[in-house]
């Protein structure tokens, strides 16, 4: 416990002044979180992080992550989607030179690796850009939902949530996280508004985001059961890797983006 405490707080220290900060510190620290979630994935794969696929990986995780601007003035890289479908070719054209040693299932994962990490961390980064208000209104309602359904489910969780991916989640603390996550929400919303968006709409649109960080948690946790892993990486001593922490997170933030606030 005394471990995970301490790393909460030095990951605090650095991460807040970084979000507050904004700009090429958050696009910066955007890359690296989705290059190292990348790298999560290509150990639970038992594929060597170094390695043809693993640079591959990487360099498709980037091309999803970096801002457009990024892009077109720094790389001279007008149209990212072509770069990226040369990505997918070239894993194509690594099962041929390992004769299905890395196989098409293998470049498959990867490939969806690249879109499902890659996506999550281009939208952090897009969240800050949009405002410092909005960026914490979408880890308010991931901490608050997190807190909640631990201490609700705790004091009075009995029906399990989906016993077969995490055996300690309950509907009782799913709701009661979704409960507290949107009172929470919407409150920070009434102090730091949103343009053309009504009280009612921000109600459901705070509910939807709570349930979607909760899928966000279902499916990491249902990948790590998969692979056989108890944590995503060790980057984190006492919290698992940065897929542990952030992946309501990168279920949430596309949404933002789907329902215009950023």
């Amino acid at each position: 416990m005394k471990q995970r405490v301490l790393t909460a707080i030095i990951a605090l220290i650095i991460f807040v002044p970084i979000v507050i900060a904004g700009g090429i510190f958050v696009d910066i620290a955007g890359i690296f979180l989705g290059l190292v979630a990348m790298s999560e994935v290509l150990v639970m794969k038992k594929k060597l992080v170094v390695s043809p696929e693993a640079f591959l990986a990487w360099i498709g995780v980037f091309l999803v992550i970096v801002p457009a601007t990024w892009l077109a003035s720094t790389f001279n890289i007008s149209n990212p989607s072509f770069w990226i479908y040369l990505v997918a070719m070239l894993f194509l054209l690594r099962t041929v030179v390992t004769k299905n040693a890395f196989s098409f299932d293998d470049a498959a994962v990867l490939f969806l690796a690249m879109f499902y990490i890659g996506n999550g961390f281009h939208y952090f980064i897009a969240a800050r850009n949009a405002g410092l208000s909005i960026l914490f209104y979408a880890l308010l309602i991931v901490w608050m939902t997190d807190s909640g359904a631990y201490l609700i489910g705790r004091k009075i969780g009995k029906h399990k949530l989906a016993p077969n991916v995490s055996p300690n989640k309950t509907w009782e603390g799913s709701i009661g996280g979704s409960i507290i996550a949107t009172i929470v929400g919407v409150l920070w919303i009434c102090i730091y508004p949103i343009a053309s968006f009504n009280i009612f709409e921000i109600l459901v649109i705070t509910i939807i985001l709570s349930i979607a960080g909760q899928f966000g948690d279902l499916v990491e946790s249902a990948l790590k059961r998969y692979y056989r892993v108890k944590d995503s990486g060790k980057i984190l001593p006492g919290h698992g890797g940065i897929l542990d922490r952030f992946d309501s997170l990168i279920f949430i933030l596309p949404l933002l983006h789907l329902f215009g606030i950023i």
